[in-house]
């Protein structure tokens, strides 16, 4: 039998992941000189992380290096144990990278280290969804072979829609310019974001206005999505809940749905969108 793994930019609460038998590795975060361990909430208090976002924190993210990666997968590769780690998007960290170059460090350690990199394009929920779609397939007796089959096959239906609602946060990530920033701000111009087929953030709209800003990231999320009645849509949010409540509700009065589960925007994540992003998250169209 072969294990299935992430990482902490999957945002799924621990305890989710606890209960699917999946261990994660944690994204680390700096902030006000202290160095915090993303642990999707086993530890992490997220409210003051949040408070503190709200008020203009600016905290620093680190990918997982090769260090950690070796540390992690050799207690699997002693063991014998096949392993699928579902990653974060190699195009928005180089943890991706670092994960492969300690497989291949492993091989030379071990005669066959059966560790397998899945590389998903997507953040956040998008990248926890094909988590637990690989956990389901595995319950359902899927080889891990089948299983990778799968993840191969479908994750470019993985749609992620994002809007935020501070505009500093994307200055300093160099996605939009400080002059646009300053004047987005003055304008109450709210950016709209998705992933593209290289599983990076790219602004696609525009719209003036916050409760305008969630009508479009609710609207893009039915246009793509596909059997809606047969899937979970999963809506994440930086702090502010009473919006993720305002597009769930904007979303049950387009499209029955499976059900809609609402989760915390991940520390890691959050420090480059800033307090208020709402994010959905589902299965729909290939895009790209």
């Amino acid at each position: 039998m072969y294990e299935i793994v992430t990482d902490s930019c999957c945002d799924l609460p621990y305890q989710v992941l606890a209960e699917a038998k999946v261990e994660f590795l944690s994204m680390k975060l700096q902030l006000n000189g202290q160095e915090l361990l993303d642990d999707l909430g086993e530890t992490f208090d997220y409210a003051e992380y949040m408070e503190q976002l709200k008020n203009g924190a600016m905290p620093t993210t680190s990918q997982i290096n090769v260090g950690r990666y070796l540390e992690f997968f050799r207690s699997y590769a002693e063991k014998g144990i096949p392993v699928l780690y579902v990653a974060f998007s190699s195009g928005m960290s180089g943890s991706y990278n670092s994960a492969l170059q300690a497989v291949e460090m492993l091989k030379e350690e071990y005669k066959d280290p059966q560790i397998y990199v899945f590389d998903t394009k997507a953040a956040s929920i998008g990248e926890g969804l094909l988590v637990l779609e690989a956990v389901r397939l595995k319950k359902e007796g899927k080889t891990l072979e089948e299983t990778l089959e799968w993840l191969e096959q479908n994750y470019l239906k993985v749609h992620s829609w994002v809007t935020v609602d501070d505009l500093k946060y994307l200055e300093r990530g160099g996605r939009i310019s400080k002059a646009s920033a300053t004047l987005g701000s003055i304008l109450s111009v709210k950016p709209i974001i998705t992933v593209d087929e290289g599983g990076r953030l790219i602004n696609v709209d525009k719209v003036r206005g916050r409760n305008k800003s969630i009508q479009k990231v609710v609207d893009e999320t039915v246009k793509n999505i596909v059997a809606p009645l047969e899937q979970i849509v999963y809506i994440a949010y930086a702090g502010d809940r009473d919006s993720a409540e305002k597009a769930k509700k904007l979303l049950e009065e387009q499209i029955k749905m499976k059900e809609v589960k609402l989760y915390p925007l991940g520390p890691t994540i959050a420090s480059h969108t800033g307090y208020g992003c709402i994010a959905i998250f589902s299965m729909g169209v290939t895009r790209g």
